[in-house]
C-alpha cells in the first residue's frame, strides 16, 4: 500500500477530525483545487474515496461537500482496484 501511496502522491496520514471518515486517519491527493482522492485507514483496510472540498485545508477539518465511495477495502493486486485509481490521476 505504501508504494500506491508514494506513486500518486498522496499526503501523510491525519487524523479526520471532521468526522466525516469516523475519526480514522485519511491521506489524500489533488485533482484539482477543490477535488481529491482520499484512503480512509481503517484498522488494516484502505477505503478510497473522490470528495470535494472549498479548499485543500479544509481535508480533515470539515466534512466534504461532496464523498462517494470508490472502493471498499482496496487492494492494489485487484484490476478493478488499479484502473478505478488510475482513470482518476492518469
Amino acid at each position: 500500500m505504501e508504494n500506491v501511496l508514494k506513486y500518486y502522491e498522496f499526503s501523510e496520514f491525519l487524523k479526520d477530525n471532521s468526522s466525516a471518515f469516523s475519526g480514522n486517519e485519511i491521506a489524500y491527493t489533488e485533482l484539482n483545487a477543490t477535488h481529491f482522492l482520499i484512503f480512509e485507514k481503517n484498522n488494516e483496510a484502505y477505503n478510497l474515496y473522490v470528495s470535494k472540498y472549498q479548499q485543500r485545508k479544509d481535508i480533515g477539518v470539515k466534512p466534504p461537500e461532496i464523498l462517494e465511495l470508490l472502493i471498499e477495502n482496496y487492494d492494489k493486486s485487484i484490476p478493478e482496484h488499479r484502473i478505478a485509481i488510475k482513470q482518476y490521476l492518469n
